[in-house]
């Protein structure tokens, strides 16, 4: 028998990220079962199978560019979905000549000749924005399965206060286009349930993410270290609150230390808040690593501080060092940890000051071992059995 053929459609596959990470895990475990594919905005110079380990599965790739669209069919397009989007109309008809306007022709039968000629049986947009894009396809593809897979939570995307270009605004046109899809992924339950409840009609299935990282030495609980990862882009970390957080709890504790690994556009930022505190002893920013291990094995305690997150698969690679864990109340942390987490009111940093210091009095073992547990549901053979079924 023929093995099912699919395409993975991605923004980028060759870059470090979280979610080219996760599809990369993803898709070299299905390719041990399928002929997977993955079609990529990377330039071909970007061609790096060494990252996430791609050289260790046979999968194809694929570069894909868009044309040029001429100037004024740009200038007629931005001016019917400025007027779509000003207006907010309902009916799914003006839905659908949005997607006409915002995605013009040329660019919609490029992609549309990029995938027919693979033949795939299923192919599979990461991210909100290349699944819209994919049910625009919905009719010139109709013996494909389309899936849609996001990666960001339902607030992040369509929130009132959205940090995506996507927004309240366009929430109507997106779940209209998701429901042209075979299936869309959610990242977990209260995303599922909050499309549902905006549209009784479409229900999106639920496959977390899974553990991608190989596990170094278990945590000993006896740095007295709290960790923190994650990149620096404004305000969705959290590290402003963190740093705030950190120095409230060090005018009672003279001993803990904070280590932050990640990078971007806000570090200076940081560094001149840590300076202004002068807390540069005992608050350390380190660059991102390949051997990120060697933090979670040092660290008693690992918090994470975001405003908001899709899937925070920290928390996951955190419990499987056996860290306990201090998370602002998102709903998909307390989704993935229930009663595990010590949680803080989202944004408050004396909340977040005093779940510090309650941390240091823990009775660790016992949560180290609740820690290891929880990651357990995350493996990688429990998660692609979920794929698996959804391909099926």
């Amino acid at each position: 028998m023929e093995m099912k053929r699919i395409c993975f459609v991605v923004d980028s596959i060759f870059s470090i990220g979280g979610v080219q990470r996760v599809t990369a895990v993803i898709a070299k475990e299905l390719a041990k079962d399928y002929d997977v594919s993955i079609v990529t905005f990377d330039k071909p110079e970007q061609l790096d199978k060494s990252l996430y380990n791609l050289n260790e599965a046979d999968i194809t790739y694929r570069f894909f560019s868009y044309p040029q669209v001429g100037k004024l069919k740009q200038y007629i397009c931005k001016a019917c979905s400025a007027l779509y989007l000003s207006l907010q109309p309902k009916a799914k008809w003006c839905s659908d000549l949005y997607a006409h306007c915002s995605y013009p022709s040329e660019l919609k039968n490029a992609l549309h000749a990029e995938l027919k000629q693979g033949h795939y049986d299923i192919i599979i947009g990461v991210h909100a924005p290349l699944a819209a894009r994919l049910a625009t396809l919905r009719k010139s593809l109709p013996d494909t399965k389309l899936i849609g897979w996001l990666h960001n939570s339902y607030e992040a995307l369509f929130g009132n206060d959205s940090h995506y270009y996507i927004g309240a605004k366009r929430r109507r046109h997106y779940i209209y286009q998701f429901k042209k899809l075979d299936q869309v992924v959610a990242l977990c339950k209260d995303d599922a349930n909050r499309f549902t409840a905006f549209d009784s009609a479409f229900t999106p299935a639920v496959i977390y993410n899974p553990l991608t990282l190989k596990q170094g030495p278990s945590s000993t609980g006896t740095s007295k270290r709290f960790l923190a990862i994650g990149r620096f882009t404004p305000l969705h970390k959290g590290i402003d609150l963190l740093i705030e957080a950190f120095h409230l709890f060090a005018q009672k504790n003279s001993e803990w230390k904070l280590d932050i690994v990640g990078e971007g556009a806000e570090e200076n930022i940081y560094r001149r808040m840590i300076a202004n505190y002068n807390l540069e002893d005992r608050i350390a920013i380190h660059p991102f690593t390949n051997h990120i291990q060697d933090y979670y094995s040092k660290a008693q305690i690992y918090v994470l501080s975001s405003r908001w997150e899709g899937m925070p698969l920290v928390l996951v690679e955190a419990m499987s060092h056996g860290l306990p864990i201090i998370s602002s109340g998102l709903p998909v942390s307390q989704e993935i940890m229930g009663d595990f987490g010590m949680y803080f009111k989202n944004g408050d940093v004396e909340d977040l000051a005093n779940r510090l210091e309650e941390a240091t009095h823990i009775n660790w073992q016992e949560k180290s071992e609740q820690a290891k547990s929880i990651a357990l549901r995350f493996d990688i053979k429990n998660i692609i059995s979920k794929w698996k079924e959804l391909i099926e």
